[in-house]
């Protein structure tokens, strides 16, 4: 029979009292943070004094070989524990691998490992310690090993032995590797059946137990409800819940998975996956390159298993930190083939509400009956010599010999057996042995409790609570019943809680006893909590819920009979004394019932509370309905809004638009407990549209509209009008006329719709909508085509809509009448430079198209000469020209109706050439006679003329005296003595300016006769000089955007030409630059300077005696 390994405190040698004595001493206490033991060493604690705790635990850690590996934790006490580290097989003194850390601003401890490697993966110990208690935690590392591959396991630390097997391995299932599992002893069963059936289904249990040769199906309930217990216990420290287990099973894509639903108490928790106790590597997000990989949607994880192949069977395991969770057994096709089961589905049995002790009674029942007439079988069986042992191939069950009946061990029969049907041989013990144990027990203060021992047979037994022996009292009687022992707590209370135990000779059962009652809550909190909350659409909903800390209190949140889970929109806060709940971003669909929960291992007990959330209310149910229809009046309901938006509908409102309009008027609006309204404001024969909101305190819903327009009064049609007549046609439109009706019927006619038939068909189109009608009594129908016939016809429109149709037109063809060809605004002289090209574009009017010529100078044209003809234009076209192609070029255009002509003077010239010399001779007083030699261009361009510019000593200005002289000679006027005098003459014509040719100066000297001096020395006086500058330009730092003005004042004789430059560019022909220069005052002028503005400015004087300059500049500010 498999014992429980007793589990001792994690106490390092020497800080217990009296750990020299051996003892363990210590009172236990509970720690707020799951997986911390806590022990106080005195019984009470001095005033402000605490034991040590931690706040935050070290978290497991999976890493690879070679990384940075550390743990942290935070530990509170008065006076300040001291913390240490150890590791369950290894010392971590080495500082070279273990250094230990502290940080007093953060208040961390740190135990950090460089370059991790995989003999250091082990389970750590954390001690906190002070002279009031110690506090312990367990944390696992577990390394990965670079290049890790399937058959490379993670090798253990070190090897199990049969004492302490349990413990010094790091993982506490006893499944372990082939090279590490311990020799088992002839009839042992395998490990591997009892992890089966901790994860199995009852239906299951059957074969699982024929598969390994277990025919003691009640000592093997008993042994399992033992086991699923302690299982129960491990797993507490991990997982909340468990649930929805899914076994094994190949899926249609040819991969393997199975499912698990798991809340994790701590989400940092590390979890393994072992196949047949070898730890195997698993990806979390490379599901498709890995062959194993663990996924996890909310709370479910599955485990997947791809490219299948035989060696894959085996026992597969998930882990949670050292506690196994679930187990289940994959078999292949090869095994099968072998006479094995295919894959079989196993469950976890443990918390499904399977009643094993009521199983193993019935069992027992059964075994009893069969017990004395078997008896001596049975003793014959236990004394007969064993069978030979047989060698069964792995992994068939191996054959044993039976024993004495002293050895709890269940036999293995070589032929398995139904567990239903009693064995063959089966060894039955004559000793006490408890049928049906104790379990757990769950008390309200104040009720009575019963604890119940049934035993095989009539024996004396021993009562314990937390290892004191009880005897029988008045306020807890033990009675004994022939085999059933009873122990009864008459009236439960907090001293009542605590260890129970039963012993009877070597056998012993125990169960826990808490007291306790049902969750409370406060009347006044109660009350405040029932309380609705009202929110509007978009806003947070919080609801709030005092109660008083409780132990092992699961608080949950429901919405409308649905618990809320955190997440998304939903924020749930769990405090010891309270919790919360936040909606975030509520919508109207929120409202409605919202409930607390607290739940014990002792009763429920519920808060209910109410979430409205305000919002615009729907828009009224429809569809409209027409009550009432006349000239003069409409009358319309509807129903009221399936939501009023969580408060009542105040009004509602109502608008119109006739129909054909896009202008919606407000009618008014009536109260909400009216869904009608009677509209008067209307006109007979006219259609309405109405649409209908509904308000609350929130505002305006949708709309509802009317499907259709609802008419004033009764329908009355127009008669039909007069059929269309032709007034004109074209190729492009045809334009029509027509009458009115002779009788509208009393209803005024708002317009016309028109239709269109073609020639050979049947289809009459409407050419313009009812709701877009031709008001006048005339339409030009431009969607022809042309050549084709049409017949029209045309309908009046009346507020009722489109009355009777016309009779139809006449056929009417969509072509262009016959005309003589015109021409459209052409022009009679164009003037092209020599080189570019000539293109005469001319427009015409003809029907039918006319022939078109051109002609040069009355000859046809030469070849190289370009006629492009289109519909309603020609085209002449010269691609490079010259002067020889001046002339006059005529195009003609002949039709059947007649012919037309048109003349185009096409000059080609360029800018002529500088006239010839200049001469002048002095007439009569006053005047001068100027001549020049012609332009040679004279004689090619008779449109070329001559312009005169004179120029004087006094005005120094160039200025024109003559203008369009067609003759070679000139007579100047007011010529004045004692001035000098330069004539300029240019050429021009249509293209431009010559460059001028100038005359000798004519000035104060010219025919007057030379004086003697008569020995006397003279000199001649000259007034010229080259450039020079009296005013310099200043600096000038303007800010950007504000005007700038520079002048400066420069002399010379003759007049210098002056220039501006821009770092060193000429800006005397920029835009951006206004530029005078007035008698030497020269000035530059900014509108608005600009950052490019800036830089250095020069102003150059230039004549021909010399050159000036000078410079500033410019700097604009931001």
């Amino acid at each position: 029979m498999f014992r429980k390994s007793k589990v001792t405190e994690g106490t390092a040698t020497g800080q217990a009292p009296d750990a020299e004595n051996g003892k363990e001493v210590g009172i236990k206490k509970k720690s707020r943070v799951p997986g911390v033991m806590i022990t106080q060493f005195i019984e009470t604690l001095p005033e402000g004094k605490s034991h040590p705790d931690f706040t935050r635990k070290p978290i497991a850690l999976t890493i690879q070989e070679g990384k940075f590996a550390f743990f942290k934790a935070i530990v509170t006490g008065d006076p300040q524990p001291t913390v240490t580290w150890s590791r369950n097989n290894g010392d971590v003194s080495d500082t070279s691998r273990y250094q230990t850390k502290y940080d007093p601003n953060s208040n961390e401890h740190t135990f950090e490992m460089p370059n991790v490697k995989s003999d250091q993966a082990d389970t750590y110990k954390c001690f906190a310690t002070n002279e009031y208690g110690q506090a312990v935690v367990t944390v696992v590392l577990n390394v990965i090993a670079v290049g890790f591959k399937k058959d490379k396991a993670q090798n253990q630390a070190a090897e199990a032995s049969d004492g302490n097997f349990k413990t010094v391995l790091k993982r506490k299932s006893k499944i372990r590797p082939k090279s590490e599992q311990p020799a088992r002893k002839e009839g042992e069963i395998d490990p591997k059946f009892w992890e089966l059936l901790l994860s199995a289904d009852k239906k299951d249990y059957e074969g699982i137990c024929t598969e390994f040769g277990v025919t003691d199906f009640r000592w093997m309930l008993k042994k399992l409800n033992e086991m699923k217990q302690e299982r129960e216990e491990e797993q507490a420290q991990f997982i909340k819940s468990l649930s929805n287990l899914k076994p094994i099973e190949v899926k249609a894509d040819g991969t393997a998975s199975f499912e698990i639903d798991m809340d994790l108490i701590e989400p940092s928790s590390s979890i393994f996956i072992y196949k047949d106790g070898v730890m195997i590597p698993y990806t979390k997000e490379l599901g498709d390159k890995m062959k194993h990989s663990l996924n996890k949607v909310g709370k479910k994880y599955i485990f997947s298993l791809r490219d299948l192949m035989p060696d894959d069977a085996g026992l597969y395991q998930l882990d949670v930190e050292d506690v196994n969770i679930f187990s289940t057994e994959f078999k292949t096709d090869k095994n099968a083939e072998k006479g094995k089961k295919s894959v079989r589905k196993t469950t976890r049995a443990g918390g499904s509400g399977i009643d094993l002790q009521k199983i193993a009674e019935e069992q027992q029942v059964k075994l009893e009956k069969q017990r004395e007439e078997k008896k001596e079988q049975i003793k014959a069986a236990a004394a007969a010599p064993p069978p030979p042992p047989e060698t069964p191939p792995a992994p068939a069950p191996t054959k044993a010999e039976p024993k004495a009946p002293e050895d709890p061990e269940p036999k293995i029969e070589n032929e398995p057996a139904a567990v239903a049907d009693p064995p063959a041989v089966e060894v039955v013990s004559t000793d006490p042995e408890i049928t049906c144990g104790l379990s757990d027990v769950y008390a309200l203060h104040g009720n009575p409790a019963e604890l119940v021992v049934k035993m095989s047979m009539d024996c004396d037994g021993t009562w314990f609570k937390d290892g004191e022996q009880l005897n029988s009292g008045s306020r807890i009687p033990i009675t004994k019943e022939g085999t059933s022992h009873k122990l009864t707590i008459q009236s439960c209370g907090d001293d009542d809680s605590g260890l129970y135990r039963f012993v009877s000779g070597d056998h012993s059962t125990q169960g826990k006893v808490t007291v306790g009652g049902v969750p409370e809550f406060d009347p006044d909190d109660l009350h405040k909590f029932s309380k609705p909350v009202i929110v509007r659409v978009g806003q947070n909903a919080a609801f709030k819920m005092p109660f008083p800390p409780q132990e092992s209190l699961v608080v949950s949140w429901f919405k409308e009979g649905t618990e809320i889970k955190d997440g998304g929109g939903v924020k749930i806060v769990r405090e010891p004394s309270h919790s919360r709940l936040l909606l975030r971003d509520c919508l109207r669909t929120d409202t409605g019932e919202i409930k607390i929960q607290l739940k014990n291992p002792f009763g429920v007990v519920e808060a209910t509370s109410k979430l409205i959330v305000l919002d615009r209310p729907g828009p009224p149910e429809g569809p409209v309905e027409t009550v009432e229809t006349i000239s003069s009046l409409i009358e319309i309901k509807w129903n009221p809004p399936k939501d009023d938006g969580g408060s009542a509908v105040t009004n509602y409102i109502i608008e119109r638009q006739q129909a054909g309009q896009s202008l919606w008027t407000k009618l008014g609006d009536v109260s909400a407990d009216k869904t009608s309204f009677r509209d008067r404001n209307v006109t007979h024969g006219k259609k309405y549209n109405y649409r209908i909101y509904a308000e609350n305190p929130e505002g305006l819903s949708d709309t509802l509209e009317t499907a259709d327009s609802i008419m004033a009064g009764i329908m009355i049609l127009s008669g039909p009008p007069g059929a269309p007549t032709l007034v004109s046609a074209s190729k492009t439109c045809i334009k029509l006329t027509w009458t009115p009706p002779e009788d509208d019927r009393g209803v005024p006619i708002i317009g016309y719709q028109l239709e269109k038939r073609k020639k050979d068909t049947n289809q009459w189109i409407a050419l313009n909508a009812v709701n877009e009608p031709i008001e006048d009594v005339n339409y030009a129908v431009k969607d022809v085509t042309e050549g084709s016939e049409y017949e029209f016809r045309v309908s009046a429109i009346n507020e009722s809509g489109s009355g009777d149709p016309s009779p139809p037109s006449e056929m009417v063809c969509a072509k262009n009448p016959n005309m003589r060809p015109c021409f459209k605004d052409p022009e009679d002289f164009i003037v092209v430079r020599a080189g570019n090209s000539v293109r005469v574009k001319i427009c015409y009017e003809a029907e039918p198209p006319p022939h078109i010529t051109w002609l040069k100078d009355d000859e046809p044209i030469s070849p190289w000469v370009n006629v492009i003809n289109t519909e309603g234009m020609s085209q002449l076209v010269i691609p490079s020209s010259k002067r020889s192609d001046s002339a006059i070029y005529t195009i003609k255009a002949k039709n059947s109706v007649g012919e037309a002509s048109f003349d185009i003077e096409v000059r080609v010239t360029d800018e002529p050439k500088t006239p010839g010399p200049v001469e002048i001779e002095q007439t009569v007083h006053g005047k001068v006679a100027i001549s020049w030699a012609p332009s040679p261009d004279q004689e090619l361009d008779d449109r070329l003329y001559y312009v005169v510019s004179q120029h004087d000593s006094n005005t120094r200005v160039w200025k024109t005296v003559a203008d369009r002289l067609f003759a070679n000679t000139y007579t100047a006027h007011n010529i004045l003595p004692g001035r000098q005098y330069l004539f300029r003459i240019y050429a021009k014509n249509d293209m431009g300016l010559s460059d001028p040719s100038q005359s000798p100066t004519w000035g104060i000297n010219n025919n007057r006769v030379p004086i003697s001096s008569r020995g006397v020395n003279s000199s001649e006086h000259c007034f010229e000089r080259p450039p020079s500058i009296l005013v310099p330009l200043k600096v000038h730092t303007p800010p950007k955007g504000y005007k700038v003005y520079m002048t400066c004042a420069v002399r010379g004789c003759p007049t210098p030409s002056v220039s501006w430059y821009l770092n060193d560019i000429c800006i005397n022909s920029d835009n951006n630059y206004y530029i005078t220069n007035s008698f030497g005052v020269c000035s530059m002028f900014i509108l608005r300077v600009r950052s490019k503005d800036s830089g250095d400015y020069k102003v150059v004087a230039v004549n021909p005696l010399g050159k000036a300059e000078c410079s500033t500049k410019l700097i604009v500010r931001d």
